[in-house]
């Protein structure tokens, strides 16, 4: 796959009007390319009240669901369709060959006076870094996620990253299956409809065929809510409808209905006030990469209680 990230990469813009903008990522990291095009997105949608935008070219962006937070944060409604080029993870609907990336779907919707509703998700069953994690020793995965070339559907993680020797670094194409697509066949349209408006609308290609260059590419709608009259009336009814929704009986005893984006920012406050629970074998993957990038016993030590 060649070279996935280059160092001192920056955004260019290639085309852009009023309410639309081509962002080219360079094969920078993901992680400064993203916040700068989507603020692009934002300062385009709050002067003219909506803006398409497209992203190519860029090293891996991370966890979409902070750009629909900084979205939100700006009173801007965020729309966003993620795919990941030469990452084939996923199977469609009916098929055991893998032929889609995880391609995430993401929606933030700033509400005045209240958390945002963030809706932020893979539309593969589960996603790849949560394989990772059972790989290593950490929480199972739910029955049927993964299927097997034979067709028969499993929850072990070897069917990503195949047989594992010790010392070896997982790598989720070297498996025989592939993860499934979220919700069966509507999943796997919604990831299909992903790669073509991050893949093909962008320019930068859909996750294959192979062989190709990775990239991560994003097509986004951002909406400024100062645009739609009467803020305090939709906020009303976000309120009026999440209480509505979140009154249905649940499912089991002393569970709780919740809206997008509540089940994280429960677990958040919990990690911050407990800690994040970390299987052995990640944490010896951490180790041994610092150890591996020079970082001596006692920066490793100072860096844990710093």
């Amino acid at each position: 796959m060649g070279d996935r990230v280059f160092p001192g990469r920056d955004i260019e813009v290639v085309s852009e009007n009023e309410n639309f903008v081509v962002i080219e990522g360079n094969s920078g990291f993901g992680q400064i390319i993203a916040p700068k095009a989507v603020q692009i997105g934002i300062d385009k949608a709050k002067k003219n009240g909506v803006c398409v935008l497209t992203l190519r070219n860029s090293g891996h962006i991370g966890r979409v669901g902070t750009w629909a937070e900084m979205t939100a944060a700006q009173n801007v409604v965020f729309v966003g369709f993620v795919n990941v080029r030469a990452s084939l993870l996923v199977a469609p609907f009916a098929g055991v060959d893998r032929r889609i990336s995880t391609a995430p779907f993401t929606v933030g919707i700033p509400v005045a006076g209240d958390e945002p509703i963030i809706l932020d998700f893979a539309t593969s069953a589960v996603a790849e870094g949560k394989a990772l994690v059972a790989l290593q020793g950490g929480k199972e995965l739910p029955p049927d996620v993964l299927i097997n070339q034979d067709g028969t559907r499993t929850s072990d993680p070897i069917a990503l990253y195949g047989e594992q020797s010790p010392g070896q670094v997982a790598n989720p194409m070297d498996g025989p299956g592939a993860l499934r697509a979220l919700g069966d066949h509507k999943g796997a349209g919604l990831a299909f409809v992903c790669e073509i408006l991050a893949g093909a609308f962008t320019g930068a290609g859909c996750a294959g065929p192979m062989p190709r260059p990775f990239s991560n590419n994003m097509f986004a709608i951002f909406m400024d809510m100062d645009a739609f009259a009467a803020q305090d009336g939709i906020a009303a009814e976000i309120h009026s409808y999440a209480d509505f929704f979140t009154s249905s009986k649940p499912e089991e005893e002393g569970g709780t209905v919740l809206t997008p984006g509540q089940p994280e920012r429960i677990k958040r406050a919990d990690r911050l006030a407990n800690g994040v629970p970390m299987s052995d074998g990640a944490w010896e993957s951490i180790i041994e990469t610092a150890e591996k990038v020079g970082m001596s016993p006692e920066d490793i030590e100072r860096a844990i209680n710093a």
